[in-house]
């Protein structure tokens, strides 16, 4: 666990706090194996802040007692914990411009996608529909891991609301979409699931970011949302992992453009100007 030294500044009711996160952090990673200690210390603080609040819990200690002794409350903080979920086609710019990058797959005959601790079944079902409307979708795989097996359950059983539809249509739209969006769902009663022959090319897997080897080899990287919460160590260990999976001339999608303190900038290149997607190149 890391020393944690007062400066003589700090009031003792942060301290005790800072030391009370550190021992949830680690309880979690003993007891259930999943490792935020080296995450963005102010997001997982607000994160846990968060679940406190909705407990009605005073204090991180008693959020700690919880998750060790309570059903549920151990699930609902890796939940909280782990990457926001996506609404489909909610960020329609970024959508358009996956669409452009998503033409360097044309040369593979089999692409492989990757998407680290995915965004929730609707960041992989949008994927799959930008993947059929490129004409890829036949032969591209779409490997869209998960931290828990609670957030895996979810992915695999999920379907949307009918009357967000509409909502989702204009963001499509927004995005270059050229169709119907809901032709691309099967409907029964008030819910729709995306349609088998697309859900068919989406693998769905436990993975820990942290400690887990690469899975293996791929053309594209998403990565743009899960990066953010990653500590500045954790970071460049998640980049070169991602660097490891990713083929001689696959892309990625980071959060960030790389700047002249990123020891693997010089083995990429920008594939659209101003926005960080890049393509291999060493």
């Amino acid at each position: 666990m890391p020393h944690i030294e007062s400066s003589g500044d700090e009031p003792a009711g942060l301290l005790t706090e800072e030391l009370e996160l550190e021992l949830l952090l680690e309880a979690l990673r003993q007891r259930f194996g999943y490792d935020y200690r080296a995450y963005d210390r102010m997001t997982v603080r607000r994160k846990v802040h968060a679940v406190q609040q909705e407990r009605g819990l005073a204090t991180v200690s008693l959020l700690q007692n919880a998750v060790l002794h309570e059903a549920g409350v151990a699930d609902q903080l890796l939940r909280a914990l782990a990457v926001q979920p996506m609404l489909l086609f909610d960020d329609p710019e970024q959508a358009r411009l996956t669409r452009i990058a998503l033409a360097c797959l044309h040369a593979s005959p089999v692409p492989r996608v990757w998407m680290p601790d995915c965004a929730g079944a609707e960041a992989a079902w949008s994927l799959a529909i930008l993947l059929a409307e490129e004409q890829l979708h036949a032969r591209t795989e779409i490997f869209a891991t998960v931290a828990t097996e609670e957030l895996l359950r979810e992915a695999l059983e999920a379907s949307i609301p009918l009357e967000r539809m509409a909502e989702y249509q204009e963001n499509y739209l927004k995005s270059g979409g050229r169709s119907n969006l809901a032709g691309y769902f099967d409907i029964k009663g008030k819910r729709a699931t995306l349609v088998e022959t697309l859900r068919a090319r989406i693998t769905w897997s436990q993975y820990n970011i942290v400690t887990d080897a690469s899975p293996n080899e791929f053309q594209m990287i998403i990565a743009r949302r899960m990066l953010p919460d990653l500590g500045p160590v954790l970071r460049q260990r998640v980049l070169r992992l991602f660097h490891e999976s990713l083929c001689l001339f696959g892309v990625i999608n980071l959060d960030r453009p790389f700047d002249g303190t990123d020891p693997l900038a010089s083995q990429y290149q920008q594939l659209i100007p101003s926005v960080p997607w890049y393509k291999r190149i060493q």
